[in-house]
């Protein structure tokens, strides 16, 4: 695996800890592209830590296989993210082994997976907590009746050091709230699931960094990654965009969802977008 991490106890360093997050990567193209691209990202911007949302990442958009996230891990990515597509692939359980790679935290035990993670960056500890609403988990059947709300989650999890989340998430309003709850306890709350990336930066009073969505790494042109034609056809038939089935993915060209962090004592002072 990669590494940048900078080395020296956090009273002598004086530089901040870089993170950069890509947004739900949609595809294998796109996990190829970023593949392609990490090495050159993380030297251009000195990340010590790269934190990337793999859940749609399989050949179909559903799902990611182990062999996705044995070559993220590999390419530089150092924590892998889910949500409500963790369960799709048929060797997603295998996946799920990986202990950097990691599910929503706010389920019930016996649910494959782990939800958060605590690592050495720089010298100091950072967890890495992936949390989701009701609304993205609803139809997850490997999850069905083992919800539990998000800030149940967030008050039972083991947050040392510095601590990131990824909000997976349907409402803005949830994100936003669940953002302001945990201001200046958490140094970041980066909301994944929609693909569509929002405008606004916030750094919030207490030093929490937080956006809406960090928007998908994927192919565009299409509906969150996926080819519009069998939605469409659905809702004119139907009324149900769903009718007959997910489609595949579009074909336009991969954009790049994501954000760039600098982090002081656990407490953002910078927050970018790349593109």
């Amino acid at each position: 695996m990669r590494r940048q991490w900078r080395t020296g106890n956090s009273e002598e360093r004086r530089q901040p800890v870089i993170v950069l997050f890509f947004g739900d990567i949609v595809g294998q193209q796109a996990t190829e592209y970023l593949g392609k691209r990490l090495g050159s990202l993380r030297d251009e911007h000195r990340a010590d830590l790269v934190i990337a949302n793999a859940e749609n990442c399989a050949p179909d958009g559903l799902g990611l296989t182990e062999w996705q996230a044995d070559a993220l891990l590999a390419g530089g990515v150092d924590v892998i993210t889910g949500g409500n597509h963790s369960w799709d692939s048929p060797d997603s359980v295998r996946a799920l082994d990986n202990p950097r790679v990691l599910r929503p935290f706010n389920l019930a035990p016996g649910v494959p997976g782990r939800g958060s993670l605590t690592l050495d960056v720089a010298g100091e500890p950072v967890t890495v907590l992936n949390l989701a609403d009701a609304c993205a988990m609803k139809t997850v059947r490997a999850t069905a009746g083992r919800f539990r709300p998000a800030f149940e989650g967030w008050r039972d999890a083991d947050r040392r050091g510095t601590v990131i989340v990824d909000y997976h998430g349907d409402h803005v309003l949830e994100k936003q709230i669940f953002a302001r709850t945990v201001d200046g306890e958490a140094a970041a709350v980066l909301g994944t699931h929609t693909h569509e990336a929002t405008l606004p930066l916030h750094i919030l009073p207490g030093g929490t960094a937080f956006v809406t969505d960090v928007g998908m790494t994927g192919p565009a042109g299409g509906v969150q990654g996926f080819d519009p034609g069998l939605f469409v056809d659905g809702m004119r038939g139907s009324g149900n965009p769903f009718a007959f089935g997910v489609p595949g993915l579009a074909t336009g060209e991969t954009v790049l969802g994501a954000v760039r962090l600098e982090i002081e004592h656990g407490k953002t002072v910078r927050l970018e977008r790349l593109s």
